[in-house]
């Protein structure tokens, strides 16, 4: 099986485990199933952690031996026998931790790496409306930040909780084989240290939570501000931004401080408690051994095992801090994660196959909620575009014609009626078949990190460079990219930042050109190049467009009367619908818009 099935069925193994669960059992189960994969090495993992952990308690036992039954009496064979004991312990326990340490981390790394990769891809699955509702600030710091706080978590918390907690149990029962007095008085101490942990536990759940919260708000913002710095320069907004920042930051550093102050009150307490229950055995086990009722070497062990009574609790109490932020953390996560995609493929969806390109559009409704009501984005849309006609939408803004264009790509899916390609229903294909026949080019033309070639070759890879370069000289862009020295080579920065604004849509064009798409989209796509550009680009978008179902958003008069057919939208309805001359004879809501566009043009 091939990494990505594999991954998706993990992916659907968590959140079907999941469902029906809630609080620590929800997260418990959760890791279970992120580690069963490695579930062999788990287990050799806790063979060599029982095996390590019974080597470190032998020294207590060991010493008790040594003195009482080697050096009080005299017994050099006694003695030697203890010491080769002490040795052989000392290897296991080498040998024990190196194996615990490695399989820790290993499987710890590969399930975290798992994750990553599960949550990436539960984020591709997602429609374009989940990123409306979402800020990605947030979930970046989901995919760093709550990650981090688990990868502690995996490869130290939860291993050193199962440690200490054997070493406190193996103690315990070393105490009683010892002395079962001085272990009685020995365990007054727990009813003090369980209420002490159990208020702890529950202030601090809450604080670390909190803690989650503000960093993923930090990170949020910063991610948009960094986004939007332009914006924030143009309007000299940053002492603004650097006051908001500020106040996240105080939110951040105040649920920080909670939590700093819990530690600094719960920790030297409970180091405070070790230290009286200490001295109290001195005092109590001092006139035992004087009054001849307790063995000198019952109490030098005695003492010595206190050691693994009262660090194993110290222990527990301060990796509880960790576990505290990675718990929050991975309860974050499975919120993620429990995200259904609003869209998803029918389980008998079949693939799209070659298609000619027509659109239809049978009583399609869509609609929205606000905070206060539900709105019709669009109502009772009835329409049919034939292949390769070029389909201009215009409107106010808010008429919905983007959200024309996001249902034939199937972004969302219609609150009613049906939209169909080739007589198919986009419900009852698979959503990859309709997009590999399609292509978009958005307002602004977004580029990812690399090169030109890179750019223009996002939809189909194996393109050539010589196929590459006819699209490029098709759309006008062959120009401006042969003045680099580097060429189809050249790199464009993050978003394409080495490019002007009309530049990226070039390539953004000649992107489309070389995926050669049976439907094309085109949102505003020549609102952000100038004239001169766009005067062009007017002829490679004929050679785009030609052959091609188009659905062309635009504001521009010369992208508009190209179309062999003008869509008048208003308030979500078709309230128009022919060619240029026909709606300017008709002097109707068209002739309104033009007459309007033909002013702002011509000033």
């Amino acid at each position: 099986m091939s990494d990505a099935p594999r991954s998706e069925t993990r992916l659907q193994d968590i959140r079907r485990r999941l469902r029906g669960t809630s609080g620590r059992g929800r997260k418990v189960r959760g890791l279970v199933v992120l580690l069963r994969p490695y579930r062999w090495r788990v287990i050799a993992m806790a063979v060599a952690l029982v095996a390590g952990t019974a080597a470190s308690l032998a020294p207590a036992p060991l010493a008790t031996r040594a003195i009482d039954d080697g050096i009080v009496p005299g017994d050099l064979g006694a003695l030697n026998l203890t010491v080769a004991l002490f040795l052989l312990s000392a290897l296991v326990y080498w040998g024990a931790s190196y194996a615990q340490t490695f399989l820790v981390n290993w499987v710890g790394q590969r399930a975290l790496q798992d994750l990553r990769e599960q949550m990436f891809r539960h984020l591709q699955s997602q429609p374009v409306g989940f990123y409306e509702r979402n800020r990605s600030g947030v979930l970046l710091s989901r995919m760093t930040n709550d990650v981090e706080a688990l990868d502690s978590l995996v490869t130290d918390t939860i291993i050193t909780l199962f440690q200490a907690s054997l070493t406190l149990l193996g103690t315990i029962g070393i105490l009683l084989w010892l002395d079962v007095k001085l272990a009685l008085l020995t365990f007054c101490i727990f009813p003090v240290m369980a209420l002490g942990s159990l208020i702890f536990r529950i202030a601090s759940a809450d604080a670390y939570r909190r803690t989650r919260e503000t960093i993923g708000a930090i990170t949020g913002y910063l991610q948009e501000t960094l986004s939007g710095i332009r914006v924030v320069r143009s309007f000299g907004q940053e002492p603004a931004h650097l006051r908001r920042f500020s106040e996240l930051n105080t939110h951040n550093r105040d649920a920080n401080m909670v939590t700093v102050n819990l530690n600094a009150t719960y920790f030297p307490t409970v180091e405070l408690l070790s230290a009286l229950a200490t001295v109290g055995i001195l005092l109590f086990g001092g006139y035992q051994v004087l009054d001849g009722k307790t063995e000198i070497g019952v109490l030098v062990g005695f003492i010595a095992a206190l050691n693994g009574f009262f660090d194993p609790i110290n222990q527990l109490s301060q990796v509880y801090t960790t576990y505290q932020s990675g718990m929050a953390a991975l309860d974050k996560i499975f919120e993620l994660l429990d995200q259904d995609p609003e869209l998803v493929d029918a389980p008998d969806a079949i693939d799209l196959p070659p298609i000619r390109g027509e659109i239809r559009f049978d009583h399609v409704t869509f609609s929205y909620r606000t905070a206060e009501e539900t709105v019709n984005a669009l109502t009772d849309v009835d329409l049919v575009i034939p292949p390769g006609q070029t389909v201009a939408l215009v409107g106010a803004t808010g008429a919905g014609k983007s959200t024309f264009a996001k249902l034939v790509a199937r972004f969302y899916d219609p609150t009613s009626g049906r939209v169909e390609v080739d007589g198919h229903d986009l419900r009852d294909v698979r959503q990859a078949s309709l997009r590999a026949q399609m292509g978009i080019v958005p307002q602004e033309g977004f580029l990812f990190s690399g090169t030109i070639r890179d750019n223009i070759a996002f939809g189909r890879p194996d393109a050539t460079d010589d196929e590459l370069w006819r699209a490029c000289e098709a759309v006008g862009a062959a120009e401006f990219i042969r003045a680099y020295t580097e060429g189809l080579g050249t790199e464009v920065g993050e978003r394409g930042v080495q490019l002007s604004a009309g530049q990226r849509q070039l390539v953004a064009f000649a992107r489309a050109l070389v995926a050669d798409p049976r439907i094309l989209v085109l949102d505003e796509a020549t609102s952000n190049v100038d004239l001169h550009t766009e005067s062009r680009i007017e002829e490679g978008l004929r050679r785009l467009l030609a052959g091609r179902t188009a659905i062309v958003i635009a504001h521009r008069l010369s992208t508009i009367r190209q179309a062999g057919r003008i869509i008048v939208l208003e308030h979500g309805r078709i309230v128009e619908q022919g060619t240029h001359d026909e709606l300017i004879a008709a002097q109707g809501r068209y002739w309104d818009l033009y007459r309007d566009w033909a002013a702002q043009a011509a000033a």
